[in-house]
């Protein structure tokens, strides 16, 4: 009780007391006038002048204390990063500034790094040497540097900032890096399918799952851009088979906790099949008919619905009519969809098209090859009409070079409406090539051969080539070299050295030497054909001849001077000059011999192969090799006749076949050959991106026929025969091929080998 009597009386105290002192001010306060900055002193600044920090207050000398204008300055004073800590008080009518500086940056560096230069690490952070450091930097710059390592499929890397401190308010900053594993894909699955399994869909996509054999490919690295081709990937391969309703409801890659890999899982919708219903064609524009175009269009009615054979309608419609004249044109599939009877009518539309003209063309992805040997296989330039048929030779012609993986053209709009930009982007392979081949006879005879080749050299798609083959039976060595667009025309010129050593003495008892010089030129008549003109001189020597050699052999023992003139014609109408599937190429050629030198012939020959699917990744082949050789005056001599074996005749050794000396058994060579081949490629079952195929084939040919015959000789065109299976193999090393051929029909006289083998690599 008396604790609170107490208590009361000690806050009534209080009250009065502060009610004195308020009544004592008051009166005061109200007469003073507020009061102003005098002076505003800066303290701590060592390496920013007083005045570049005095600039970014918001209060100044002369005017009145403002509680709201101090705390606008002190938020500025922080927003330029210049400062580790700013405090600002005030000191009578002074108002006092001080700060604590963030040091300066000397220098920065990378520990622990291996598998991304400090170069490409540096180009990703925003500090720098004499640049301010601040801690919102760093992290940033951490968040870069992990995003650059994911970017490669490292995502359980860590980065852990450090800060060494220096004189005069100078910092080191070292990024200690944990790289980490490559993160991989451990599994993909797929929810919802049901007409095809998980395996035939994982084949479809181009993110892998982790698997020994994929040690040199990066498929199987996590990497979010893949996965968004992969949706679309599905997608494609759903629609070209009929199932016009598929979508894909989800697609997640779950990071497993211990950051070592990833579950990828598609959910998706398959719906129903359906089929090609009415096709019709519809043109808008003035004095153009429809009835030459059927023809041309890729769908038929009653056939599975196929998105693919739609979009090559387009552009088959699209060349065609481009070719009639019309520029600027513009081709629409309307779709009518009948879900109950799963039937999809189409009506392609042609209607006049905005009138547009290229304004760039860009080309990207070219590290080595200049842009001037893409851009010449380019049918457009800029300020063209925009030509959607040229846009698609274009892609097969870039391809066509050989020297990309990957080829995509692409539009994109212009500066303005009527302006639109190509884009070119290519993904560059090795265009290095050392190649090793090796054949085995029933003769137990070894012949090998090297040959090293650039074909696109200094990236200038120049072809380079250097060939040699050292063995007991064949030395050579030649120098190829072709400038594919001589005097910046669509003019090649080239010339190849060679001096070449063979000893026959095993199947026609001589021993040969070959030197000369040829020079060719090449153009394209059309589209599609092109000619090439050559000249060539030599010097052909036959010595060592043996003692019992064949008297048709000893005849032409000597040198012989040969100056010849030729051409041959190509015309390629493959859909793919790298990995045909259909279409076909066409080759005829002549030489003549006789303007000087010691020979004097005609040679013809021709080479015709046609290629068409039987079925899905089964592509079949059809070929035929001919060839013709007569004297004008005179008799052919036997290093200018045709020999037939070998690669060219599997089964069958090289020079296995065609006339010979009864006697001595010396291979004669031919005045007339042909050649027959059928073969059908095909997958084995193993996973796509292996590359390896399997093929079985047939081979028919037949050589016959020498100037100056007589007792002794044996010269029977009969045709010969070898079946046979191989396998290839498009390795990380160059491509390996493995024939095994058997001669089901033959002669007594003709020498038979089963194995041929090859593999190339590159550099």
């Amino acid at each position: 009780m008396r604790l609170a009597r107490a208590t009361v009386r000690s806050a009534a105290a209080l009250v009065l007391a502060l009610a004195a002192s308020f009544l004592a001010a008051g009166p005061v306060a109200a007469q003073q006038p507020s009061a102003i900055i005098s002076a505003i002193v800066i303290d701590g600044n060592q390496r920013i002048e007083a005045s570049s920090v005095q600039s970014y207050m918001q209060i100044g000398v002369g005017e009145p204390f403002d509680a709201e204008r101090i705390n606008q300055s002190l938020k500025s004073l922080f927003a330029t990063g210049l400062f580790a800590d700013v405090t600002i008080r005030r000191d009578g009518t002074a108002l006092v500034v001080a700060v604590v500086e963030n040091p300066i940056v000397n220098q920065v560096a990378f520990e622990g790094n291996r598998r991304i230069e400090d170069k490409a690490l540096q180009a990703e952070v925003q500090l720098r040497p004499r640049v301010v450091y601040t801690r919102a930097r760093v992290q940033s710059d951490v968040q870069r540097l992990l995003q650059v390592y994911r970017r490669v499929g490292r995502f359980s890397a860590t980065i852990e900032p450090k800060i060494i401190q220096l004189p005069q308010n100078r910092v080191d900053v070292v990024f200690e890096i944990n790289e980490g594993p490559i993160t991989k894909v451990d599994r993909i699955s797929i929810v919802g399918n049901k007409r095809f399994t998980d395996a035939r869909l994982r084949e479809v996509l181009a993110t892998k799952e982790d698997r020994w054999y994929r040690f040199l490919s990066s498929s199987d690295t996590y990497d979010p851009d893949r996965l968004s081709l992969d949706r679309e990937l599905l997608r494609k391969f759903y629609l070209s088979k009929g199932f016009a309703d598929f979508r894909i409801v989800s697609a997640i890659a779950e990071l497993l906790q211990d950051r070592t890999g990833f579950y990828v899982t598609f959910s998706i919708e398959e719906g129903e099949i359906y089929k090609f219903g009415k096709i019709d064609i519809v043109s808008k524009l003035r004095d153009l008919t429809v009835d030459q175009l059927g023809a041309f269009a890729k769908v038929r009615t009653g056939e599975t619905y196929d998105a693919d054979q739609v979009e090559d309608t387009i552009q088959a419609l699209t060349f065609e009519v481009g070719k009639l004249g019309y520029a600027f044109i513009d081709i629409k599939p309307r779709i009518n969809r009948d879900r109950e009877q799963r039937i999809i009518d189409v009506t392609f539309e042609i209607e006049e098209g905005r009138r547009v003209y290229v304004e760039r063309i860009e080309i990207s992805g070219n590290v080595r090859t200049l842009d001037r040997v893409i851009r010449r296989e380019i049918a457009l330039n800029e300020g063209d009409a925009f030509n959607a048929a040229k846009i698609r030779l274009a892609r097969r012609q870039v391809r066509g070079l050989g020297y990309f993986d990957k080829v995509e053209v692409r539009e994109e709009p212009g500066s303005t409406p009527d302006r639109t930009n190509i884009l070119v982007n290519v993904q560059e392979r090795s265009t290095g090539e050392l190649s090793v081949g090796f054949g085995f006879s029933t003769q137990d005879a070894v012949v090998g051969d090297i040959g090293i080749r650039e074909r696109n050299l200094l990236g200038k798609g120049q072809d380079l080539r250097l060939g040699l083959q050292v063995s007991n039976r064949r030395q050579e060595i030649d120098l190829s070299f072709t400038e594919p667009y001589f005097l910046e025309r669509n003019l090649s010129a080239g010339f190849d050295i060679f001096k070449i050593r063979r000893d026959l003495q095993s199947q026609s008892s001589y021993d040969e030497e070959d030197t000369g010089i040829s020079l060719r030129t090449g153009f394209p008549v059309s589209e599609n054909l092109r000619s090439t003109l050559r000249y060539t001189l030599r010097e052909r020597e036959i010595d060592d001849v043996r003692a019992g050699a064949s008297r048709f052999i000893r005849e032409q023992q000597g040198a012989r001077v040969t100056s010849s003139v030729g051409y041959s014609l190509v015309y390629d109408l493959r859909d793919d000059r790298i990995e045909p599937t259909k279409g076909y190429r066409l080759q005829f050629g002549q030489d003549f011999a006789g303007l000087g030198g010691d020979n004097h012939y005609v040679r013809t020959n021709s080479d015709f192969i046609y290629y068409f699917p039987l079925a899905p990744e089964y592509i079949a082949s059809l070929g035929v090799k001919q060839g013709v050789i007569f004297g004008i005056g005179e008799n052919v001599t036997i290093g200018d006749r045709f020999i037939v074996g070998g690669n060219s005749l599997r089964g069958f050794e090289t020079a296995g076949i065609g006339p010979r000396d009864r006697a001595t058994g010396d291979a004669l060579g031919g005045n007339l050959f042909y050649v027959a081949t059928a073969e059908v490629s095909f997958p084995l079952g193993l996973p796509t991106e292996l590359g390896i195929l399997g093929r079985v084939f047939t081979d028919v040919g037949s050589l016959a026929t020498i100037d100056g015959g007589g007792p002794g000789l044996v010269d029977k065109g009969s045709p010969r025969v070898a079946v046979g299976f191989g396998v290839s193999w498009r390795s990380p090393f160059g491509p390996i091929r493995l024939d095994y051929g058997i001669a089901v029909v033959k002669e007594d006289f003709d020498l038979t080998e089963a194995f041929r083998f090859s593999f190339g690599t590159r550099f």
